[in-house]
């Protein structure tokens, strides 16, 4: 399961949220490098705008790559010794979308689905994790013939036939630019007067004021960046004032060379400006920028007064500063999703702050912070995950999944682990149920194989484990895990954690198809009383698989009383991922009954509840008996532009019907009973609406048209 974090279009990059300036010849370049090369990697200097052109590079030459441009962003990505080929090949996966959570290695998972595909990647920001990038580059353009790459990167990947581009800074006046850049002489000085349109000049005084413009652009080399950064001073400077305090600072640079150095190779402009930005921003400004810098991937407000409050820096000035630093273009603010608010840093602007962070001493303790805050996080996800706080919890924790990498790679690089474990443990839900199953085995395996003294915080990690092998359908080591668990209850005497190795003991025996033998072992975990514990998701996903079971083994009366009785419990507390299941187990034992009405309707609730929850697995196999049922109606045209409504998510997913026999029999059977119905031909036709139009359309069909 896999959440849709830039929604349903599949391959889409993100849309430019400020006017794109100039660049029009490294854009041609680009494209017709691409048409040349597999791998074509935009190098050049911190603040040059590598990821901005490389996005309209991808933008426009989306035409010509009919499975999609994808963005792979790098940058969230810690930069520890953990990080190999196979991790980065897991965050390519995720941001494809692939569904797939077997065991099989995941860049086997996404070789294999980019092998038959026409498809541009764009890696963002890979000078963190070049050796790794080189290896996966080369791996992925072996597999995959049709597979273009556009990276981006301080430094090239040094990758065999890799074409290199540096992108240089904006044109300034007075430059001396080549043939295919004439008339861009002044793409710098646009930049800026776009970024400044609210101050006007006054009237009579508009040669001046260009003239002032220019030379400030030319000062500041035509970085985009340190244009950014100076445009944003205009609302308490005058063009003047900027003028002569960047002359200043650069004075002062060409006396002190290494004023602002950073060890770093990038233009002596950006450093200054970035250093003068530093200086213009009142201390506490300054303070939070530094200690800002330990996120990864955005925060929202709550987290950073948790972690950067303290000392001369009061949780409440945190709003106020955030604005100011957000004026002064240090800080984005983006609205993610349902109106979440959050705000991100440049790389750029984010190593300044470390750098800084760390002068002032303050890199770990700002990381046990960090991790405090993210462990806590973790903590009230798990206790609210059951209620009607679901869908909203389901939202924040992906888009806090950066920070809650870096916390748990914090904890291994740190050995901090009781930590690890608790919140390796808290995120079950989150490997369970939001699609995460790869990622959490990667840190759970690696957090119980170096702390094995007995403790609660290790008995929950190692059922996290356990329910993230149940996502990837492992029933050998579902079973195994099982078995730990159950001598960590004998030995603390508990109840609760007695149930939760019971639920893995039933899952394993499901798995492995013993269904007569897993019924029994469920409804004993259903029938155990609520301990109010960190185990109160075992009961619920066992009440969840029962109705499976009985389906399997054909007693359809007892699936919908369960699954009735399920969902009566969740509508209480407001539930609605075991819901949804609840509602997809009825439809199939409806279906089995020969009911495709009382079938519809169900298998519509679950759809719905599963797009509430972007929960694209769930979401497909709902569409997909929806097909079923309308073939079973007679309405083959129905179940024929729904079987391609569900193979257009299939795509996005991986492997269709994710492999599952049972799932694959029944396609093929609605498929034939369609045709069987309606004829090839305008099987065909329905079938293409469904494939053509976009999954929001085809969502809406299945959900409101009988």
């Amino acid at each position: 399961m896999v959440f849709f974090r830039a929604g349903w279009s599949a391959g889409e990059v993100p849309e430019e949220t400020t006017s794109f300036v100039g660049r029009q010849a490294e854009l041609l370049r680009i494209g017709c490098a691409l048409q040349e090369a597999r791998l074509v990697t935009l190098t050049g200097v911190g603040g040059v705008g590598k990821t901005r052109l490389a996005l309209r590079a991808a933008a426009g030459l989306r035409a010509a790559f009919p499975d999609g441009v994808w963005l792979v962003e790098l940058s969230p990505v810690p930069r520890t010794e953990q990080h190999d080929t196979e991790l980065l090949a897991l965050v390519v996966m995720e941001a494809l979308r692939l569904a797939d959570q077997t065991t099989r290695p995941a860049l086997e998972v996404v070789s294999e689905w980019l092998a038959d595909k026409r498809l541009l990647l764009v890696l963002d920001c890979c000078e963190h994790l070049t050796a790794p990038c080189a290896d996966l580059t080369g791996n992925l353009l072996t597999a995959a013939p049709g597979l273009r790459i556009l990276a981006t990167s301080r430094q090239p990947l040094s990758v065999r036939g890799e074409r290199v581009l540096t992108v240089p800074p904006l044109p300034v006046p007075g430059q001396d630019c080549p043939p295919a850049a004439a008339g861009q002489g002044e793409d710098a000085v646009a930049l800026f007067l776009q970024r400044t349109a609210h101050a006007t000049p006054e009237p009579g005084t508009e040669e001046a004021h260009r003239e002032a413009v220019a030379d400030i652009c030319t000062r500041l080399e035509g970085i985009p960046l340190a244009i950014e950064l100076a445009a944003a001073r205009l609302p308490e400077l005058t063009l003047d004032q900027l003028r002569a305090h960047l002359r200043a600072r650069f004075e002062v640079l060409a006396a002190d060379p290494d004023a602002y150095g950073d060890g770093e190779p990038r233009h002596q402009a950006l450093r200054t400006t970035i250093g003068w930005s530093h200086e213009l921003c009142a201390p506490l400004e300054r303070l939070l920028w530094a200690r800002l810098s330990v996120f990864a991937g955005g925060f929202d407000q709550e987290a950073a007064q948790a972690v950067c409050a303290g000392g001369l820096l009061a949780a409440a000035d945190v709003p106020r500063l955030l604005d100011g630093l957000e004026a002064k273009s240090l800080l984005q603010r983006r609205l993610y999703m349902t109106g979440l608010v959050r705000y991100a840093m440049l790389d750029t602007v984010r190593e300044f702050g470390g750098q800084w962070l760390a002068g002032l001493g303050e890199e770990q303790v700002t990381a046990r912070r960090h991790r405090d805050h993210f462990l806590g996080l973790a903590r009230r996800a798990d206790a609210a995950w059951a209620g009607p706080g679901q869908v909203a919890w389901s939202a924040r924790t992906v888009a806090e999944h950066a920070n809650l990498r870096t916390a748990l790679d914090h904890c291994l690089t740190e050995d901090e682990g009781q930590a690890g474990l608790e919140l390796g443990g808290a995120l079950w839900f989150f490997w369970y149920t939001c699609g995460y199953a790869r990622e959490g085995r990667h840190y759970l395996d690696q957090a119980l194989a170096r702390w094995t003294d007995p403790s609660p915080a290790r008995s929950k990690a190692v059922w996290a484990c356990g329910v993230a092998a149940i996502a990837q359908g492992d029933a050998a080591t579902v079973t195994q895990l099982g078995t730990k668990l159950r001598a960590a209850a004998e030995a603390a005497d508990s109840p609760a954690i007695r149930t939760a190795a019971a639920y893995l003991d039933g899952a394993g025996l499901v798995l492995s198809g013993r269904y007569a033998e897993a019924a029994p072992v469920l409804a004993a975990v259903i029938s155990t009383r609520h301990h109010g514990s960190a185990y109160a998701g075992a009961r619920l996903a066992a009440w969840a698989a029962r109705p499976f079971v009985h389906v399997a083994l054909g007693e359809f009366a007892d699936a919908i009383a369960v699954a009735g009785a399920l969902r009566a419990d969740c509508e209480q507390r407001g539930e609605r991922w075991a819901r949804a299941w609840a509602d997809y187990m009825q439809a199939l034992a409806e279906r089995g009954l020969g009911r495709p009405q009382e079938a519809a309707v169900h298998a519509r609730a679950a759809l719905a509840s599963k797009v509430l929850l972007h929960d694209s697995l769930g979401i497909a196999v709902a569409v997909d008996l929806l097909a079923s049922v309308a073939a079973d109606s007679g309405h083959g045209k129905r179940a024929a532009r729904l079987l391609g409504t569900g193979q257009r998510i299939w795509d996005t997913l991986g492997r269709p019907q994710a492999g599952i026999p049972e799932l694959v029999s029944a396609r093929a059977a609605c498929e034939q009973q369609a045709r069987g119905a309606i004829g090839d031909t305008t099987y065909e036709a329905a079938f293409r609406t469904g494939l053509q139009h976009s999954i929001d359309d085809g969502l809406a069909y299945a959900l409101h048209h009988t």
